[in-house]
């Protein structure tokens, strides 16, 4: 072999190795693209990850918080209503922020939605609770006044802490202005100073878990790390698949550390490749739900009820991301995996309303969750492991767009390939075997 210099290369040493890096570091076009899409990405990155959870108590509007009031005491002297009503009417119309969407129920009624994960949390006035507050200026008070706030956990450790402050901070309110009226009623008797401070805040105020889940549920956790593992599990799984089936058909290049093949190529058009990688991802993805499961479930004695449901919605979320992949792959070729990678993962973690309620991100995040993969999907798992599978806590919604995200995929797909094919877009010229 030749030198650059026309000279022979001497027996026996090595061939020449062409340019090298410190030449090419010198083209402004070869730093162009790369240095763009970098910075791209960066920002993107920053903005849409951090935008949805720089602060929370600023973007909250109307997280549903039950407000129950059971008070059957008849009103004080000078009243019209009991405490509990003027309680309720105070909260619900002279409430200074939006933060609470608050629902006025039943018991019964807020133990349901409790049940079903559609409410964050509640804050209960017990039946005796006028009946209470009037004892405590008489010689008749045998315990003060008490209003629960119950928790839902379920809902994620961040949801039921900002229900649980909201309606804290709620019913600490009302106990100071109920304790103003007693202060003014009892001024004649001249209390002592004990009981000047019982009555300027007469209320005690509690925290109960309204709807208790497993104590390995990741304090509300784990619907969200299970469905990261599904969506995560298909998007990886997709493009693991996609590039060996371009890599053992001949559309790829096979390298790995110093060593590198070129499979001869198979003649087989765009159609056909799509199928056959998404028959191979609904086979593999039998697999890999089955390992997390195993792992999740077994292994780490993650809290789980109606195993065969869950494995088979994971299988089923898992697929449904999977097929989406080999679609955009199929569709956008090269640029494909960072494609799916936004569609799936980057736009999907911060509107899922797995982590911080939907109620309390930008609206835009609140726009995306409504076809957003990972949000449609932490609903149904969440629904699974927290709240008995019930339809209503978000399991029948969540099988529907997966549904409707399956076939979405399948469309697109199978359309854009077919296209491909029709206009004569070859993939690569065939290489010799």
């Amino acid at each position: 072999m030749d030198d650059d210099s026309g000279t022979p290369a001497p027996t026996g040493t090595p061939a020449p190795t062409g340019l090298r890096a410190t030449a090419l570091l010198g083209r402004p076009k070869l730093w162009l693209i790369p240095t763009v899409l970098t910075a791209l990405l960066a920002f993107l990155l920053s903005l849409l990850y951090m935008g949805g959870i720089v602060n929370p108590n600023r973007e909250l509007r109307d997280l549903p918080i039950a407000l129950v009031n059971s008070d059957t005491g008849k009103p004080l002297t000078g009243q019209q209503q009991n405490l509990g009503t003027q309680i309720a009417h105070s909260i619900v119309t002279n409430s200074g922020s939006r933060a609470a969407g608050w629902r006025q129920l039943t018991r019964a009624q807020a133990q349901d939605e409790l049940d079903a994960g559609k409410i964050y949390g509640a804050l209960v006035i017990p039946a005796d609770f006028t009946n209470s507050v009037a004892a405590l200026t008489t010689t008749n008070a045998t315990a003060r006044p008490t209003i629960t706030v119950l928790t839902n956990p379920g809902k994620g450790s961040l949801g039921s802490s900002l229900a649980s402050k909201i309606s804290t901070t709620a019913a600490q309110q009302a106990s100071l202005t109920i304790g103003k009226q007693l202060t003014a009623a009892a001024a004649s008797a001249k209390p002592d100073s004990t009981t000047k401070l019982l009555l300027a805040d007469p209320v005690a105020v509690t925290t109960q878990v309204g709807h208790p889940i497993g104590g390995n549920s990741g304090i509300g956790l784990t619907a969200f790390y299970y469905t990261l593992l599904l969506v995560l599990a298909g998007f990886m799984g997709g493009n693991v698949i996609s590039n060996g089936v371009d890599t053992g058909l001949g559309y790829a290049d096979n390298e790995i550390g110093p060593w590198h093949t070129r499979r001869p190529t198979v003649p087989i058009n765009r159609t056909q490749t799509l199928l056959l990688k998404m028959v191979m991802t609904a086979g593999i993805t039998l697999l890999s739900v089955s390992l997390i499961m195993l792992a999740s479930v077994s292994i780490l004695g993650m809290d789980a009820t109606h195993i065969p449901l869950l494995w088979i919605y994971s299988y089923c979320a898992a697929l449904a991301v999977g097929l989406g992949v080999q679609a955009i792959n199929a569709a956008f070729g090269g640029i494909g995996q960072l494609v799916s990678m936004f569609v799936f993962i980057v736009l999907g973690l911060p509107s899922s309303g797995a982590t911080v309620p939907l109620q309390a991100v930008p609206g835009f995040y609140r726009f995306l969750s409504h076809f957003e993969p990972m949000r449609q999907l932490s609903d149904g798992v969440r629904a699974i492991l927290y709240f008995d599978a019930r339809g209503d806590a978000g399991l029948t919604r969540a099988w529907t767009m997966i549904g409707v995200g399956a076939a979405i995929g399948l469309l697109f797909g199978f359309a854009m390939v077919q296209y491909y094919d029709r206009k004569g877009h070859k993939r690569l010229t065939p290489q010799p075997a």
